[in-house]
């Protein structure tokens, strides 16, 4: 649980750590400039934030194998999406962003579920995943680009929820597949349709949560990806892996997560960091 969460406050914090570099090196030069988006990124590199940034992405990712290695994978899932409670604190502490009431309620509320699935999760299932679901997570990694490409085409309305519940199921794919994933020697590796899956399923999913972010709403994008990379794999890991929870404690486990995931989408416009940023960003 502490690998969870440590991973959610590393994504939650990355995100605004990387805002406040892209902006500060925007404004250096008065903008993109020449070369654009390139350009902009390749100048956001060169400063501490947006290096510090990635830095905590990549320990995230490690964190969040490492949970996925022990925790059922609703817990992990809920705990993933409570990241956007930590950027919402972290772009009030550092962009100068104001949190409503209801906002400020939401970050509690995603703590407290939290707090119930700790509570009633017990250890991962022990069922090692057929062949079958391991050929399934490698068609869910096809489907999840061939989902890109057919939501590019899609109505403006329509195609921020589409590509962010893409990008949600990509990451759902990697969830799943950390678990299906039972030895890293390269002739059990390279055999295993879970290990082309995982990387398929990543990819597909950075690809698709960029262009929803890029081309719609962030509120709505971040809205459907929450959606998918939680309840999806969630049921994969009960029904499929054996994911359980504490004798007597499923009431609680369901109310948890829940409320963790419902909390997490009344803070979906922290799907990116918000624009507003102080002068204590630039200090």
């Amino acid at each position: 649980m502490v690998c969870a969460l440590g991973a959610a406050v590393c994504f939650g914090t990355a995100t605004v750590f990387q805002a406040v570099a892209a902006r500060s090196a925007a404004d250096a030069e008065g903008g993109p400039g020449p070369g654009g988006a390139a350009a902009l990124l390749l100048r956001a590199l060169r400063q501490w934030r947006y290096l510090l940034g990635l830095a905590l992405d990549g320990l995230g990712f490690v964190l969040q194998i490492v949970a996925l290695r022990s925790l059922p994978i609703y817990v992990v899932g809920a705990a993933l999406a409570a990241s956007l409670a930590v950027t919402a604190v972290a772009a009030a502490r550092l962009l100068g962003v104001r949190l409503s009431g209801t906002e400020w309620g939401a970050v509690a509320v995603v703590c407290a579920g939290l707090a119930m699935l700790g509570l009633a999760s017990g250890a991962e299932g022990d069922r090692a995943g057929s062949t079958a679901l391991k050929w399934a997570m490698l068609g869910a990694g096809l489907a999840v680009l061939a989902l890109g490409v057919v939501a590019g085409r899609l109505p403006e309305r329509g195609r921020a929820l589409v590509l962010g519940l893409g990008a949600g199921c990509g990451f759902g794919v990697v969830e799943v597949t950390v678990r299906l994933v039972d030895s890293l020697a390269p002739a059990s590796l390279f055999t295993n349709p879970a290990a082309y899956g995982l990387v398929l399923g990543g990819g597909a999913a950075f690809l698709l949560l960029t262009s929803a972010l890029q081309r719609g709403s962030v509120t709505t994008a971040t809205a459907g990806m929450v959606l998918g990379e939680t309840l999806g794999p969630a049921a994969i890991g009960v029904v499929w892996l054996g994911d359980r929870t504490r004798e007597g404690l499923g009431w609680l486990a369901v109310l948890g997560f829940a409320v963790a995931v419902a909390a997490a989408l009344a803070l979906a416009r922290f799907g990116e960091a918000p624009a507003e940023e102080t002068a204590s960003a630039d200090a």
